[in-house]
C-alpha cells in the first residue's frame, strides 16, 4: 500500500514474507497466489506491498535466469502485488524446525554474506515498478556477538564499504538507487541503534544505513524518540522501518506472569530477554534461561518474541505496541518522512502458543491483513493519506 506524506513523498507500507516458508523460486512464486494475494483481497487494496524474502538458492536461481525475473514480476503484477523491499536478514534455513543462532550465518565476515545482499539488491532493481526508483534491503547487524573481535569487524567494514561501492555502480547502470540497512537486534555485535552509529560512519556511504526493527528496539528498551535522534545527529540514514511488537512482562516475578511466559518459549527461534539493572541493560540469549533464572525478575522483561500487532497478549503479558507508535510518529509523523519503506514483520505466528496460532492459510491471512489494517490506520492518524 502507498500513502502520500505531507511532504510530497510516498510512503510504502508492506508485509514480509519471511512468515512464509517457502524457500525455492517456485515456493515463492506459489505464495505470491496462495498467501499474498488472499491478504490483499481481505484489506479491500488494489495494490498491496510485500517484502519478499529470498532465500540465497532461490535468490541464485533467479540471478541466474532473467526469464524467471520476468516471470516472477509478471506474476506479482497479475495479482495486484509490489515489492520495493527485501528481508536479507536470514540467508537460508528460516522455515526449519530449530532456527536459534543459524539465522546469524554467514555473518558480514563471510564473502557469502556479501554475494547474497549484492545478489539481492540486483534483483530488486528489476522488481521495482515502473514508476519506483528507490529500493531497500535489510540485512543482519553484522554478526552474533561472540566470537567477533576487532579483526572480524575490519572484515566486515571492509566488506560494507565494498557492498556501498557496488551499490553506486548499480545505481549508475539501472538507475535505481538501492539501499541497505543494518538491523539491530539483541544479541549481535550491533544490538542497539548507538551500537551502530560507530560501525556506520566507519563505513561511509550513504547507501549502507540502518533498518529500525520496532520490536528490536523495545527489547532493548531504547527510547524511540532518543534513538532516532542519536541516528539523525551521526547522520545515519534510516533506510527502512519494521513494524512489530515485543512481549512485556511488567512482574515477572510472579508465578501467573512466568507460567504465561513460559507458553512463548518454544524450540524454533531465540527469544532474547532482557531487563534493566542499576548497570544498564541486562540479558539472556533466549527466554527459557531467563525463567531458569539467569535474569534478574525484580524489574520489566522484555523479550524478543514478534507478537501480533493488533491482538494484545492475554493479561497478565502485554505487547510493546506503545514503542511502535513513538516510533513510527517519529519516523513519519513530522514535517519530512525519515524513511519511506514501513514492512509488517511477525513471522512468528506459527510459534505462537498453540491457542494463538492460525490453524489455517485463511486465518493467517486474516491475521496478516489485520495488522496491515492497524499499521494502515496509524498512518492515517499521523496525517498520511492512503493512495488508490
Amino acid at each position: 500500500m502507498r500513502f502520500a506524506h505531507p511532504d510530497g513523498s510516498t510512503v510504502h507500507l508492506a508485509y514480509c514474507t519471511n512468515v512464509h516458508r517457502a524457500e525455492t523460486y517456485e515456493g515463492v512464486l506459489a505464495q505470491l497466489g496462495e498467501h499474498c494475494e488472499p491478504v490483499r483481497r481481505r484489506l479491500g487494496a488494489d495494490r498491496l506491498g510485500v517484502g519478499l524474502w529470498l532465500a540465497a538458492d532461490a535468490a541464485r536461481a533467479l540471478t541466474a535466469d532473467r526469464r524467471l525475473v520476468d516471470a516472477l514480476r509478471a506474476e506479482l503484477d497479475r495479482r495486484g502485488l509490489e515489492v520495493v523491499t527485501l528481508n536479507g536478514f536470514p540467508y537460508r534455513g528460516f522455515g526449519a524446525e530449530v532456527v536459534k543462532y543459524r539465522v546469524y550465518r554467514p555473518d558480514w565476515t563471510h564473502p557469502q554474506r556479501l554475494a547474497y545482499t549484492l545478489d539481492l539488491a540486483r534483483l530488486l532493481a528489476a522488481l521495482l515498478p515502473e514508476d519506483v526508483t528507490e529500493g531497500t534491503v535489510s540485512t543482519l547487524p553484522l554478526a552474533w556477538r561472540a566470537p567477533f573481535g576487532a579483526a572480524d569487524a575490519e572484515t566486515a567494514r571492509a566488506a560494507l564499504a565494498e557492498l556501498g561501492d557496488r551499490l553506486d555502480e548499480l545505481a549508475e547502470r539501472t538507475g535505481r538507487s538501492i539501499r541497505v540497512g543494518l538491523e539491530p537486534e539483541p544479541g549481535c555485535a550491533v544490538e542497539t541503534t548507538a551500537d551502530a552509529v560507530g560501525p556506520l560512519r566507519a563505513v561511509g556511504s550513504p547507501r549502507v544505513g540502518i533498518c529500525v526493527d520496532t520490536c528490536h528496539l523495545a527489547t532493548s528498551f531504547e527510547d524511540p524518540a532518543a534513538a532516532l535522534g542519536r541516528l539523525a545527529a551521526a547522520g545515519v540514514p534510516v533506510v527502512k522501518a519494521q513494524l512489530s511488537a515485543a512481549l512485556h512482562a511488567e512482574h515477572p516475578d510472579r508465578p501467573e506472569v512466568r507460567a504465561a511466559l513460559a507458553e512463548f518459549a518454544e524450540p524454533r527461534f531465540l527469544h532474547q530477554t532482557r531487563t534493566r539493572g542499576p548497570g544498564g541493560l541486562l540479558g539472556t540469549d533466549d527466554l527459557g534461561q531467563a525463567l531458569a533464572g539467569r535474569l534478574p525478575d525484580g524489574a520489566p522483561w522484555r523479550v524478543h518474541v514478534h507478537v501480533p500487532l493488533h491482538a494484545e497478549p492475554d493479561g497478565p503479558l502485554a505487547s510493546t505496541l506503545p514503542v511502535l507508535r513513538g516510533a513510527l510518529a517519529g519516523l513519519v509523523g513530522g514535517e519530512r518522512a525519515l524513511t519511506r519503506h514501513l514492512e509488517v514483520e511477525t513471522y512468528t505466528w506459527q510459534a505462537l502458543p498453540p491457542g494463538l496460532r492460525p490453524r489455517t492459510d485463511a486465518e493467517l491471512a486474516d491475521g496478516i491483513a489485520a495488522e496491515l489494517a492497524l499499521a494502515r490506520d496509524l498512518l492515517v492518524d499521523l496525517g498520511l493519506k492512503e493512495s488508490p
